[in-house]
């Protein structure tokens, strides 16, 4: 592990301006402690405290303070000796920020490079290193834990939609109407719930009004066509290739087998 530069708790003027086009040469973790702007693939940004970037070797690095404020980071320019070092990075996303829920740990850590790199210690390059793996090392589980979280969420929501439809199999609903209501595009909400359940929203929105119209059609002395309305459709004919499709035979014929 290279450190070629590391600070931290360092705040600067409010005209502090940083324009890499290129990059810096290295690698660049940026601990973020004060709102400050940054140029992200061209497009100017705002970036909230308590965040972090870390930049790519040869990714523009372009950032500002917001205006009549200050700036205030840590940050590290580092490389890598070999590639087996390189692993220490996990899976952790380049060139975007990133926010932290406590980023007091991260600065005791960058705080202990910092007295390292400038220290004769016996087991410097070590140390270093071994605080490197842990600044990233917990940056990984916390990015884990909100990917857990989210998808916890996205699980109650959709799951909330998936009771609705069995339970209430008549209500009118389509992809459109859906989505707005778990406020997602249709594409997001599609991929989602295929994702989450296995099976597309149309074709368990349909599977749903098959099962209730087998039910109706056991239970209760209602008429095909009346049965195809309790069950959301607005015409039997559309109602009638479906069950056919998905039972194998059409709504009347099985009624007549389930009274044999």
């Amino acid at each position: 592990m290279i450190i070629n530069n590391v600070g931290f708790n360092h705040s600067h003027d409010v005209d502090f301006f940083v324009e890499r086009p290129k990059g810096s040469g290295d690698y660049l973790f940026l601990l973020i402690k004060t709102g400050a702007f940054f140029n992200l693939n061209g497009i100017e940004k705002s970036v909230s405290e308590n965040s972090f970037i870390l930049y790519k070797k040869g990714s523009p690095q372009i950032y500002r303070c917001i205006p009549k404020q200050t700036f205030t980071n840590d940050w590290i320019h580092f490389d890598f000796e070999s590639e087996e070092e390189k692993e220490i990075l996990y899976k952790i996303p380049f060139d975007r920020p990133i926010k932290l829920k406590d980023i007091n740990f991260f600065t005791f850590c960058i705080k202990m490079i910092a007295s390292e790199t400038y220290s004769s210690n016996k087991n410097k390059n070590q140390n270093i290193l071994n605080y490197m793996s842990l600044i990233f090392s917990k940056i990984d589980e916390q990015l884990s834990v909100n990917e857990n979280k989210e998808v916890n969420e996205k699980y109650e929501l959709l799951s909330t939609i998936r009771n609705k439809i069995y339970s209430k199999p008549y209500e009118n609903r389509t992809v459109k109407s859906t989505a707005h209501e778990v406020r997602m595009s249709e594409s997001l909400f599609q991929h989602s719930y295929k994702k989450l359940f296995g099976v597309s929203f149309i074709q368990d929105l349909i599977k749903s009004r098959i099962e209730y119209a087998k039910m109706l059609l056991t239970t209760t002395n209602l008429n095909v066509n009346e049965i195809s309305k309790q069950c959301g459709y607005k015409s039997y004919i559309h109602f009638s290739r479906q069950f056919q499709k998905n039972v194998g035979t059409s709504p009347l014929n099985y009624r007549l087998q389930k009274m044999l």
